[in-house]
Protein backbone atom coordinates (compact mmCIF):
# COMPACT_ATOMS: atom_id res chain seq x y z
CA UNK A 1 0.00 0.00 0.00
CA UNK A 2 0.78 3.49 -0.94
CA UNK A 3 0.80 6.39 1.70
CA UNK A 4 0.34 9.84 1.01
CA UNK A 5 1.50 12.48 3.16
CA UNK A 6 1.20 16.39 2.32
CA UNK A 7 2.44 19.16 3.80
CA UNK A 8 3.20 22.56 3.23
CA UNK A 9 6.10 24.59 3.45
CA UNK A 10 5.50 28.26 4.49
CA UNK A 11 6.70 31.03 2.33
CA UNK A 12 5.67 34.32 3.57
CA UNK A 13 1.77 34.94 4.71
CA UNK A 14 -0.32 33.74 2.16
CA UNK A 15 1.30 31.56 -0.63
CA UNK A 16 2.00 28.14 0.08
CA UNK A 17 3.67 25.07 -2.18
CA UNK A 18 2.24 21.78 -1.91
CA UNK A 19 4.94 18.63 -1.84
CA UNK A 20 3.64 15.13 -2.32
CA UNK A 21 5.50 12.75 -0.95
CA UNK A 22 4.91 9.22 -2.35
CA UNK A 23 6.21 6.23 -0.64
CA UNK A 24 7.53 3.78 -3.55
CA UNK A 25 8.33 0.17 -3.40
CA UNK A 26 11.38 -0.62 -1.22
CA UNK A 27 11.13 2.34 1.27
CA UNK A 28 12.15 5.28 -1.28
CA UNK A 29 9.95 8.25 -1.40
CA UNK A 30 9.83 10.47 -4.50
CA UNK A 31 8.92 13.87 -4.45
CA UNK A 32 7.49 16.03 -6.52
CA UNK A 33 7.02 19.64 -5.97
CA UNK A 34 3.88 21.39 -8.19
CA UNK A 35 3.76 25.74 -8.41
CA UNK A 36 2.62 28.13 -5.75
CA UNK A 37 -0.87 27.73 -4.47
CA UNK A 38 -3.32 30.61 -3.98
CA UNK A 39 -4.31 31.77 -0.36
CA UNK A 40 -5.61 29.89 1.84
CA UNK A 41 -8.60 31.22 2.05
CA UNK A 42 -9.55 30.50 -1.35
CA UNK A 43 -7.97 27.77 -2.21
CA UNK A 44 -9.87 24.58 -3.63
CA UNK A 45 -8.78 21.07 -3.03
CA UNK A 46 -10.48 18.16 -4.11
CA UNK A 47 -10.31 14.36 -3.56
CA UNK A 48 -10.08 12.68 0.22
CA UNK A 49 -8.12 16.48 1.78
CA UNK A 50 -11.41 18.33 0.74
CA UNK A 51 -12.77 17.42 4.29
CA UNK A 52 -9.36 18.57 6.32
CA UNK A 53 -9.29 21.41 4.88
CA UNK A 54 -12.94 22.86 5.56
CA UNK A 55 -12.83 21.77 9.12
CA UNK A 56 -9.27 24.19 9.17
CA UNK A 57 -11.20 26.63 7.08
CA UNK A 58 -13.43 26.17 10.48
CA UNK A 59 -10.93 26.78 12.97
CA UNK A 60 -10.69 30.45 11.96
CA UNK A 61 -7.58 29.78 10.12
CA UNK A 62 -5.39 29.00 12.77
CA UNK A 63 -5.08 25.25 12.74
CA UNK A 64 -3.59 25.95 9.32
CA UNK A 65 -0.66 27.62 10.88
CA UNK A 66 -0.22 25.35 14.14
CA UNK A 67 -2.30 22.18 13.31
CA UNK A 68 -1.05 18.46 12.73
CA UNK A 69 -1.70 18.30 9.71
CA UNK A 70 -0.55 21.57 8.29
CA UNK A 71 3.08 22.30 9.22
CA UNK A 72 4.95 25.27 8.10
CA UNK A 73 8.04 24.35 6.04
CA UNK A 74 11.63 25.91 6.73
CA UNK A 75 13.32 27.67 4.42
CA UNK A 76 16.50 25.47 4.72
CA UNK A 77 16.23 22.30 3.61
CA UNK A 78 16.70 20.04 6.99
CA UNK A 79 17.82 17.36 4.72
CA UNK A 80 21.23 16.68 3.11
CA UNK A 81 20.20 14.10 0.67
CA UNK A 82 19.03 16.23 -1.65
CA UNK A 83 17.54 14.89 -5.11
CA UNK A 84 18.12 16.47 -8.45
CA UNK A 85 16.33 16.19 -11.79
CA UNK A 86 17.08 13.66 -14.06
CA UNK A 87 17.45 14.39 -17.70
CA UNK A 88 14.63 13.59 -20.19
CA UNK A 89 14.75 11.25 -22.89
CA UNK A 90 13.39 12.79 -26.00
CA UNK A 91 11.66 10.06 -28.05
CA UNK A 92 10.68 9.96 -31.70
CA UNK A 93 7.01 10.43 -30.98
CA UNK A 94 7.92 14.11 -29.53
CA UNK A 95 9.43 15.01 -33.17
CA UNK A 96 6.11 13.70 -34.24
CA UNK A 97 4.40 16.02 -31.70
CA UNK A 98 3.64 13.62 -29.19
CA UNK A 99 4.93 14.12 -26.11
CA UNK A 100 5.78 11.24 -23.91
CA UNK A 101 6.76 12.84 -20.58
CA UNK A 102 4.96 16.07 -19.43
CA UNK A 103 7.32 19.11 -18.76
CA UNK A 104 6.37 22.39 -17.87
CA UNK A 105 9.05 24.05 -20.29
CA UNK A 106 7.33 25.73 -22.99
CA UNK A 107 8.10 24.47 -26.43
CA UNK A 108 10.72 26.50 -28.61
CA UNK A 109 8.99 28.32 -31.89
CA UNK A 110 10.35 27.58 -35.15
CA UNK A 111 11.96 30.64 -36.08
CA UNK A 112 11.61 29.62 -39.71
CA UNK A 113 7.76 28.64 -40.81
CA UNK A 114 7.63 28.77 -43.92
CA UNK A 115 10.45 26.14 -44.73
CA UNK A 116 8.61 23.27 -43.17
CA UNK A 117 6.28 23.19 -46.05
CA UNK A 118 8.88 24.08 -48.79
CA UNK A 119 8.28 21.38 -51.56
CA UNK A 120 12.16 22.23 -52.76
CA UNK A 121 13.56 21.08 -49.83
CA UNK A 122 11.07 17.71 -49.02
CA UNK A 123 11.70 17.15 -53.08
CA UNK A 124 15.26 17.40 -52.99
CA UNK A 125 15.91 14.39 -49.97
CA UNK A 126 14.23 11.09 -50.32
CA UNK A 127 12.12 10.31 -47.09
CA UNK A 128 13.83 8.02 -44.53
CA UNK A 129 11.84 4.77 -46.13
CA UNK A 130 12.68 5.04 -49.32
CA UNK A 131 16.41 3.47 -49.10
CA UNK A 132 18.17 5.81 -51.49
CA UNK A 133 21.88 6.41 -51.12
CA UNK A 134 23.73 8.78 -52.70
CA UNK A 135 26.96 8.55 -55.30
CA UNK A 136 28.78 11.23 -57.01
CA UNK A 137 29.23 10.60 -60.86
CA UNK A 138 31.97 12.75 -62.97
CA UNK A 139 31.45 13.30 -66.40
CA UNK A 140 34.54 13.69 -69.27
CA UNK A 141 34.57 17.40 -68.52
CA UNK A 142 35.68 16.48 -64.92
CA UNK A 143 32.45 18.38 -63.43
CA UNK A 144 30.42 15.74 -61.42
CA UNK A 145 26.95 15.72 -60.31
CA UNK A 146 25.20 13.66 -57.04
CA UNK A 147 22.57 11.19 -57.67
CA UNK A 148 20.23 9.63 -55.28
CA UNK A 149 19.91 5.87 -56.62
CA UNK A 150 18.60 2.60 -54.75
CA UNK A 151 20.24 -0.02 -52.80
CA UNK A 152 20.07 -2.45 -56.02
CA UNK A 153 20.21 0.09 -58.74
CA UNK A 154 21.91 -1.81 -61.56
CA UNK A 155 24.61 0.61 -64.23
CA UNK A 156 21.46 0.63 -66.66
CA UNK A 157 19.74 2.24 -64.18
CA UNK A 158 21.77 4.96 -62.84
CA UNK A 159 22.29 5.97 -66.74
CA UNK A 160 19.10 6.16 -67.65
CA UNK A 161 18.72 8.63 -64.74
CA UNK A 162 21.93 10.70 -65.65
CA UNK A 163 20.18 10.91 -69.86
CA UNK A 164 17.08 12.40 -68.53
CA UNK A 165 18.82 14.83 -65.79
CA UNK A 166 21.52 15.77 -68.27
CA UNK A 167 18.90 16.09 -70.80
CA UNK A 168 20.81 14.14 -73.54
CA UNK A 169 19.71 14.33 -76.90
CA UNK A 170 20.76 10.49 -77.79
CA UNK A 171 19.77 8.24 -75.33
CA UNK A 172 21.63 5.09 -76.23
CA UNK A 173 24.92 3.39 -76.15
CA UNK A 174 25.71 5.83 -72.25
CA UNK A 175 27.77 3.57 -69.89
CA UNK A 176 29.45 4.07 -66.66
CA UNK A 177 32.77 3.55 -66.17
CA UNK A 178 35.04 2.79 -63.12
CA UNK A 179 38.03 4.69 -63.20
CA UNK A 180 41.42 4.72 -61.16
CA UNK A 181 43.12 7.50 -62.03
CA UNK A 182 46.52 6.93 -60.05
CA UNK A 183 46.16 3.57 -61.12
CA UNK A 184 45.50 4.24 -64.76
CA UNK A 185 42.82 1.39 -64.68
CA UNK A 186 38.93 1.86 -66.15
CA UNK A 187 36.38 -0.76 -67.31
CA UNK A 188 32.88 -0.76 -68.30
CA UNK A 189 30.40 -1.26 -65.31
CA UNK A 190 27.88 -4.40 -67.00
CA UNK A 191 24.11 -3.31 -67.40
CA UNK A 192 23.17 -5.46 -64.49
CA UNK A 193 25.88 -4.60 -61.88
CA UNK A 194 24.39 -3.24 -59.06
CA UNK A 195 26.40 0.22 -58.00
CA UNK A 196 26.67 0.64 -54.63
CA UNK A 197 28.46 -3.24 -54.53
CA UNK A 198 30.91 -2.46 -57.32
CA UNK A 199 31.28 0.83 -54.48
CA UNK A 200 31.73 -1.26 -51.80
CA UNK A 201 34.78 -2.37 -52.91
CA UNK A 202 36.70 0.39 -53.10
CA UNK A 203 39.45 2.02 -50.92
CA UNK A 204 38.13 5.03 -48.61
CA UNK A 205 41.71 6.41 -49.58
CA UNK A 206 41.97 5.98 -52.95
CA UNK A 207 40.43 8.45 -56.18
CA UNK A 208 38.69 5.86 -57.68
CA UNK A 209 35.19 7.23 -60.00
CA UNK A 210 32.23 6.72 -61.69
CA UNK A 211 32.25 8.29 -65.16
CA UNK A 212 29.27 8.67 -67.31
CA UNK A 213 30.23 8.77 -70.75
CA UNK A 214 29.50 7.03 -74.21
CA UNK A 215 30.29 3.04 -74.66
CA UNK A 216 29.34 2.14 -78.58
CA UNK A 217 31.24 -1.07 -78.34
CA UNK A 218 29.61 -2.62 -75.27
CA UNK A 219 28.24 -5.63 -77.37
CA UNK A 220 29.85 -4.59 -80.89
CA UNK A 221 30.81 -8.50 -80.96
CA UNK A 222 27.67 -9.88 -81.31
CA UNK A 223 27.16 -7.90 -84.26
CA UNK A 224 30.90 -8.68 -85.63
CA UNK A 225 32.15 -11.52 -83.86
CA UNK A 226 34.72 -12.43 -86.60
CA UNK A 227 36.23 -8.88 -86.06
CA UNK A 228 36.78 -9.28 -82.57
CA UNK A 229 37.64 -12.83 -81.93
CA UNK A 230 40.41 -13.36 -84.83
CA UNK A 231 40.65 -17.33 -86.33
CA UNK A 232 44.45 -17.50 -85.11
CA UNK A 233 43.33 -16.73 -81.83
CA UNK A 234 40.65 -19.76 -81.41
CA UNK A 235 41.84 -22.46 -79.60
CA UNK A 236 42.19 -26.06 -81.81
CA UNK A 237 40.27 -27.62 -79.10
CA UNK A 238 37.32 -25.45 -79.62
CA UNK A 239 36.51 -27.05 -83.13
CA UNK A 240 34.55 -29.45 -81.69
CA UNK A 241 32.13 -29.52 -84.68
CA UNK A 242 33.56 -31.40 -87.93
CA UNK A 243 33.32 -29.52 -90.86
CA UNK A 244 32.25 -25.64 -89.33
CA UNK A 245 34.43 -22.62 -89.93
CA UNK A 246 35.72 -20.66 -87.44
CA UNK A 247 32.72 -17.92 -88.44
CA UNK A 248 30.18 -20.32 -87.98
CA UNK A 249 31.65 -21.81 -84.87
CA UNK A 250 31.94 -18.04 -83.34
CA UNK A 251 28.52 -17.13 -84.39
CA UNK A 252 27.08 -20.35 -82.92
CA UNK A 253 28.79 -20.06 -79.63
CA UNK A 254 27.76 -16.13 -79.17
CA UNK A 255 23.91 -17.34 -79.70
CA UNK A 256 24.26 -19.54 -76.85
CA UNK A 257 25.77 -16.71 -74.54
CA UNK A 258 29.46 -18.61 -74.64
CA UNK A 259 32.75 -18.11 -76.18
CA UNK A 260 35.12 -19.97 -77.80
CA UNK A 261 38.45 -20.49 -76.58
CA UNK A 262 41.15 -18.25 -76.83
CA UNK A 263 45.24 -18.51 -77.10
CA UNK A 264 47.59 -16.57 -77.79
CA UNK A 265 50.96 -14.94 -76.51
CA UNK A 266 51.02 -12.32 -74.03
CA UNK A 267 53.68 -10.05 -72.03
CA UNK A 268 52.83 -10.34 -68.62
CA UNK A 269 54.66 -8.05 -65.89
CA UNK A 270 57.12 -10.17 -63.44
CA UNK A 271 55.61 -9.62 -59.48
CA UNK A 272 57.89 -6.54 -57.68
CA UNK A 273 60.35 -6.69 -60.79
CA UNK A 274 60.29 -3.87 -64.12
CA UNK A 275 60.71 -7.31 -66.50
CA UNK A 276 58.31 -8.37 -68.56
CA UNK A 277 58.22 -11.97 -70.38
CA UNK A 278 56.25 -13.05 -73.09
CA UNK A 279 54.12 -16.29 -72.30
CA UNK A 280 51.77 -18.19 -73.73
CA UNK A 281 47.93 -18.07 -71.99
CA UNK A 282 45.13 -20.47 -72.71
CA UNK A 283 41.18 -18.89 -71.19
CA UNK A 284 38.73 -21.71 -71.16
CA UNK A 285 35.50 -22.27 -69.33
CA UNK A 286 37.19 -23.67 -66.08
CA UNK A 287 39.51 -20.74 -65.71
CA UNK A 288 42.89 -18.63 -67.56
CA UNK A 289 45.97 -20.70 -67.71
CA UNK A 290 49.65 -20.44 -69.23
CA UNK A 291 51.67 -22.64 -70.35
CA UNK A 292 55.48 -23.61 -69.20
CA UNK A 293 56.93 -24.69 -71.74
CA UNK A 294 56.23 -22.59 -74.37
CA UNK A 295 52.94 -22.99 -76.22
CA UNK A 296 52.25 -26.58 -75.06
CA UNK A 297 48.92 -27.46 -74.20
CA UNK A 298 49.91 -30.36 -72.36
CA UNK A 299 48.00 -31.10 -69.13
CA UNK A 300 51.59 -31.65 -66.60
CA UNK A 301 52.79 -27.91 -69.10
CA UNK A 302 49.72 -25.97 -68.19
CA UNK A 303 49.71 -23.90 -64.91
CA UNK A 304 46.17 -22.79 -63.33
CA UNK A 305 46.23 -18.22 -63.16
CA UNK A 306 42.88 -17.20 -61.94
CA UNK A 307 39.18 -18.24 -62.10
CA UNK A 308 36.98 -16.56 -64.27
CA UNK A 309 34.35 -16.04 -61.81
CA UNK A 310 35.92 -13.78 -59.13
CA UNK A 311 38.21 -11.67 -61.23
CA UNK A 312 37.27 -7.69 -63.25
CA UNK A 313 39.33 -7.08 -66.54
CA UNK A 314 40.45 -3.67 -66.58
CA UNK A 315 41.75 -1.17 -69.75
CA UNK A 316 45.35 0.11 -68.66
CA UNK A 317 45.26 3.92 -69.54
CA UNK A 318 49.29 4.86 -70.31
CA UNK A 319 50.71 2.00 -69.08
CA UNK A 320 54.31 2.35 -70.60
CA UNK A 321 54.58 5.24 -68.32
CA UNK A 322 53.64 3.83 -65.15
CA UNK A 323 54.33 0.17 -65.73
CA UNK A 324 56.92 0.01 -68.34
CA UNK A 325 54.52 -1.75 -70.52
CA UNK A 326 56.44 -3.14 -73.98
CA UNK A 327 53.36 -1.85 -75.67
CA UNK A 328 50.10 0.69 -75.38
CA UNK A 329 48.16 -2.32 -75.77
CA UNK A 330 47.13 -3.33 -71.70
CA UNK A 331 45.07 -4.50 -69.75
CA UNK A 332 44.97 -6.17 -66.15
CA UNK A 333 42.85 -8.64 -64.00
CA UNK A 334 42.47 -8.30 -60.19
CA UNK A 335 40.00 -9.94 -57.60
CA UNK A 336 36.51 -8.34 -57.60
CA UNK A 337 36.25 -8.54 -54.19
CA UNK A 338 39.56 -7.91 -52.98
CA UNK A 339 40.58 -4.27 -52.68
CA UNK A 340 42.48 -2.62 -55.65
CA UNK A 341 46.12 -2.95 -54.48
CA UNK A 342 49.01 -3.04 -56.83
CA UNK A 343 50.45 -6.40 -55.59
CA UNK A 344 47.10 -8.21 -56.56
CA UNK A 345 47.48 -6.41 -60.45
CA UNK A 346 48.03 -9.22 -63.00
CA UNK A 347 49.23 -6.88 -65.55
CA UNK A 348 49.25 -8.11 -69.23
CA UNK A 349 50.31 -6.58 -72.77
CA UNK A 350 49.18 -7.48 -76.05
CA UNK A 351 50.61 -6.82 -79.42
CA UNK A 352 47.65 -5.37 -81.21
CA UNK A 353 44.10 -3.66 -79.92
CA UNK A 354 42.83 -6.30 -81.95
CA UNK A 355 44.33 -8.77 -79.45
CA UNK A 356 43.40 -6.93 -76.30
CA UNK A 357 39.76 -6.65 -77.35
CA UNK A 358 39.64 -10.01 -78.21
CA UNK A 359 41.25 -11.17 -74.69
CA UNK A 360 38.82 -8.69 -72.83
CA UNK A 361 36.05 -9.70 -74.90
CA UNK A 362 36.68 -13.32 -74.50
CA UNK A 363 36.88 -12.82 -70.17
CA UNK A 364 33.25 -10.95 -70.47
CA UNK A 365 31.67 -13.22 -71.86
CA UNK A 366 33.15 -16.42 -70.04
CA UNK A 367 32.50 -14.66 -67.07
CA UNK A 368 28.75 -13.75 -67.50
CA UNK A 369 27.64 -16.00 -71.02
CA UNK A 370 23.79 -15.36 -71.08
CA UNK A 371 23.78 -12.74 -69.18
CA UNK A 372 25.46 -10.56 -71.70
CA UNK A 373 22.84 -11.57 -74.60
CA UNK A 374 20.09 -10.61 -71.99
CA UNK A 375 21.60 -7.16 -71.55
CA UNK A 376 22.25 -6.84 -75.37
CA UNK A 377 18.65 -8.40 -76.46
CA UNK A 378 16.89 -5.40 -73.70
CA UNK A 379 19.04 -2.78 -74.93
CA UNK A 380 17.82 -3.73 -78.46
CA UNK A 381 14.27 -3.65 -77.30
CA UNK A 382 14.05 -1.05 -75.28
CA UNK A 383 12.34 2.13 -76.13
CA UNK A 384 14.36 4.81 -77.99
CA UNK A 385 13.24 7.70 -75.82
CA UNK A 386 12.40 7.10 -71.68
CA UNK A 387 9.79 9.28 -71.27
CA UNK A 388 7.33 6.79 -73.37
CA UNK A 389 7.25 9.14 -76.29
CA UNK A 390 7.85 7.84 -79.41
CA UNK A 391 10.31 9.67 -82.06
CA UNK A 392 11.23 9.11 -85.94
CA UNK A 393 13.42 6.53 -86.51
CA UNK A 394 15.01 7.61 -90.04
CA UNK A 395 18.70 7.79 -88.85
CA UNK A 396 18.78 4.44 -87.29
CA UNK A 397 18.45 2.80 -90.78
CA UNK A 398 21.21 0.27 -91.35
CA UNK A 399 23.70 1.16 -94.00
CA UNK A 400 22.76 -2.89 -95.24
CA UNK A 401 18.83 -1.73 -95.79
CA UNK A 402 20.10 1.44 -97.93
CA UNK A 403 20.40 0.46 -102.08
CA UNK A 404 21.79 2.33 -104.94
CA UNK A 405 18.70 3.52 -107.22
CA UNK A 406 18.61 5.30 -110.72
CA UNK A 407 16.13 7.88 -111.50
CA UNK A 408 16.71 8.77 -114.81
CA UNK A 409 14.83 6.36 -116.79
CA UNK A 410 11.35 7.18 -118.23
CA UNK A 411 10.15 3.91 -116.16
CA UNK A 412 10.91 5.04 -112.94
CA UNK A 413 13.60 4.18 -110.47
CA UNK A 414 15.44 1.09 -110.77
CA UNK A 415 17.78 -0.74 -108.22
CA UNK A 416 21.49 -0.49 -109.56
CA UNK A 417 22.89 -4.18 -108.81
CA UNK A 418 26.38 -3.71 -110.31
CA UNK A 419 28.66 -2.61 -107.62
CA UNK A 420 31.00 -0.38 -110.10
CA UNK A 421 28.01 1.52 -111.50
CA UNK A 422 26.66 2.21 -107.78
CA UNK A 423 29.88 3.31 -106.88
CA UNK A 424 30.43 5.75 -110.23
CA UNK A 425 26.52 6.66 -109.25
CA UNK A 426 27.71 7.78 -105.41
CA UNK A 427 30.52 9.40 -107.00
CA UNK A 428 28.26 11.43 -109.33
CA UNK A 429 25.75 12.61 -106.85
CA UNK A 430 28.42 13.74 -104.59
CA UNK A 431 29.29 16.16 -107.17
CA UNK A 432 26.00 17.02 -108.17
CA UNK A 433 25.90 17.80 -104.62
CA UNK A 434 28.90 19.91 -104.06
CA UNK A 435 27.62 22.01 -107.33
CA UNK A 436 24.39 22.92 -106.04
CA UNK A 437 25.48 23.78 -102.66
CA UNK A 438 28.11 26.17 -104.23
CA UNK A 439 25.93 27.46 -106.35
CA UNK A 440 23.47 28.23 -103.41
CA UNK A 441 26.00 30.03 -101.43
CA UNK A 442 27.44 32.04 -104.37
CA UNK A 443 23.72 33.55 -105.61
CA UNK A 444 23.78 37.39 -105.87
CA UNK A 445 20.81 38.07 -103.56
CA UNK A 446 22.17 35.98 -100.76
CA UNK A 447 24.01 38.48 -98.85
CA UNK A 448 26.88 37.67 -95.70
CA UNK A 449 24.58 37.42 -93.11
CA UNK A 450 22.41 34.42 -94.46
CA UNK A 451 25.31 32.78 -95.48
CA UNK A 452 26.67 30.03 -93.40
CA UNK A 453 28.96 30.59 -90.75
CA UNK A 454 32.29 29.29 -90.62
CA UNK A 455 32.30 28.88 -87.20
CA UNK A 456 29.12 26.80 -86.84
CA UNK A 457 31.14 23.54 -86.40
CA UNK A 458 32.11 24.97 -83.07
CA UNK A 459 28.29 24.65 -81.51
CA UNK A 460 28.32 20.34 -82.89
CA UNK A 461 28.87 17.45 -80.34
CA UNK A 462 31.30 16.25 -82.40
CA UNK A 463 34.23 18.90 -82.41
CA UNK A 464 36.15 19.01 -79.81
CA UNK A 465 38.86 22.06 -80.11
CA UNK A 466 42.82 21.41 -79.84
CA UNK A 467 42.82 18.23 -78.17
CA UNK A 468 46.07 16.39 -79.03
CA UNK A 469 46.51 13.01 -81.48
CA UNK A 470 46.94 10.96 -78.00
CA UNK A 471 44.18 12.38 -76.26
CA UNK A 472 42.17 11.71 -79.38
CA UNK A 473 42.77 7.84 -79.27
CA UNK A 474 42.40 7.56 -75.82
CA UNK A 475 39.13 8.86 -76.25
CA UNK A 476 38.08 7.22 -78.97
CA UNK A 477 39.56 4.06 -77.39
CA UNK A 478 37.14 4.60 -74.31
CA UNK A 479 34.00 5.14 -75.96
CA UNK A 480 34.26 2.21 -78.13
CA UNK A 481 36.29 1.49 -81.63
CA UNK A 482 32.86 1.37 -83.49
CA UNK A 483 33.59 1.73 -87.56
CA UNK A 484 32.23 5.00 -87.84
CA UNK A 485 32.52 6.56 -84.79
CA UNK A 486 33.91 10.44 -85.84
CA UNK A 487 35.50 13.67 -84.07
CA UNK A 488 36.98 16.26 -85.92
CA UNK A 489 39.40 18.53 -83.96
CA UNK A 490 41.88 21.31 -84.65
CA UNK A 491 45.24 20.54 -86.38
CA UNK A 492 48.48 21.44 -83.71
CA UNK A 493 50.91 20.81 -87.24
CA UNK A 494 48.90 23.10 -89.54
CA UNK A 495 47.86 26.39 -89.19
CA UNK A 496 43.96 27.07 -89.95
CA UNK A 497 43.67 22.86 -90.57
CA UNK A 498 41.02 20.85 -89.01
CA UNK A 499 41.54 16.83 -88.75
CA UNK A 500 39.17 14.02 -88.86
CA UNK A 501 39.45 11.34 -86.61
CA UNK A 502 37.47 8.16 -88.01
CA UNK A 503 37.66 4.77 -86.40
CA UNK A 504 37.93 1.46 -88.68
CA UNK A 505 38.40 -1.91 -87.98
CA UNK A 506 39.46 -1.00 -84.17
CA UNK A 507 41.94 1.77 -85.14
CA UNK A 508 41.92 4.95 -85.67
CA UNK A 509 42.61 6.87 -88.67
CA UNK A 510 43.20 10.50 -89.20
CA UNK A 511 42.50 12.78 -92.28
CA UNK A 512 43.32 16.12 -92.78
CA UNK A 513 40.84 19.06 -93.86
CA UNK A 514 42.64 21.80 -95.63
CA UNK A 515 40.66 25.23 -96.27
CA UNK A 516 40.90 26.33 -100.40
CA UNK A 517 39.36 28.99 -101.87
CA UNK A 518 37.85 28.91 -105.19
CA UNK A 519 36.15 32.21 -106.82
CA UNK A 520 37.20 34.14 -103.61
CA UNK A 521 35.33 31.85 -101.31
CA UNK A 522 36.54 29.95 -98.72
CA UNK A 523 35.92 26.13 -98.96
CA UNK A 524 37.20 22.84 -97.14
CA UNK A 525 38.33 19.69 -98.80
CA UNK A 526 39.92 16.25 -98.04
CA UNK A 527 40.66 15.30 -101.50
CA UNK A 528 42.63 18.25 -102.60
CA UNK A 529 39.97 20.44 -104.04
CA UNK A 530 38.12 17.50 -105.56
CA UNK A 531 34.74 17.75 -103.57
CA UNK A 532 34.45 21.33 -101.57
CA UNK A 533 32.48 21.96 -98.63
CA UNK A 534 31.49 25.41 -97.46
CA UNK A 535 31.90 24.26 -93.58
CA UNK A 536 32.63 21.60 -91.42
CA UNK A 537 28.91 21.26 -90.73
CA UNK A 538 28.47 20.33 -94.31
CA UNK A 539 31.51 18.00 -94.65
CA UNK A 540 30.25 15.91 -91.65
CA UNK A 541 26.61 15.59 -93.43
CA UNK A 542 28.11 14.74 -96.91
CA UNK A 543 30.15 12.01 -95.54
CA UNK A 544 27.13 10.48 -93.34
CA UNK A 545 25.36 9.63 -96.35
CA UNK A 546 28.58 9.37 -98.91
CA UNK A 547 32.03 7.35 -98.02
CA UNK A 548 34.04 9.48 -100.58
CA UNK A 549 37.70 9.16 -99.42
CA UNK A 550 36.94 7.48 -96.29
CA UNK A 551 36.89 3.62 -95.37
CA UNK A 552 33.48 3.83 -94.20
CA UNK A 553 30.32 6.64 -93.76
CA UNK A 554 30.53 8.68 -90.58
CA UNK A 555 28.18 7.24 -88.12
CA UNK A 556 28.84 8.08 -84.24
CA UNK A 557 30.08 11.21 -82.87
CA UNK A 558 32.43 10.88 -80.14
CA UNK A 559 30.57 13.20 -77.83
CA UNK A 560 31.34 14.60 -74.23
CA UNK A 561 29.11 15.37 -72.19
CA UNK A 562 29.18 17.90 -69.23
CA UNK A 563 27.14 16.92 -66.13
Amino acid sequence: MKNNRVSFRYSGFTNFRRTTRTEQPGGVEAERATPPSPPAAMMEVAGPWAEAFQGAEAAGGAALLGGDTLTPAPLVAESRNVRRSQPILITVNRAQGVSSLSSSVPAIPNPFPELSESPVLIGSLPSPSANKHLIKVYGEDSHSRSVWVSRGATAREVCHTLVMTAHCSDQENWALLELHPTLGLERCLEDHEVVLEVQATWSLKGDTRFVFCKNYAKYEFFRKPTLFFPEAMISDSADVTKGMTSSELIQNLLRSGTCPEIQGFLQVKEPSRKSWKKVYFFLRRSGLYCSTKGSSKEPRHLQYVADLDDLNVYTVVNSRKLYGAPADFTFCIKGSRNPLRVQDLKILSAESEQTRTCWTSAFRLFKYGKQLQSNYQLSQSAPRNLEGTQRADAKSTSEASLVAMDFSGKTGGRVIQNPTEAQSAEREEGQAWRRREALRCSLPNMNAAARPESSVHRSQPWFHGGVSRKETQRLIEKQGLVDGMFLIRESQQHAQCFVLSLCYKLKPKHYLVIPCEDDGRKYFTMDDGVTLFIDLLQLVEFHQINKGILPVCLKHPCVCVAL
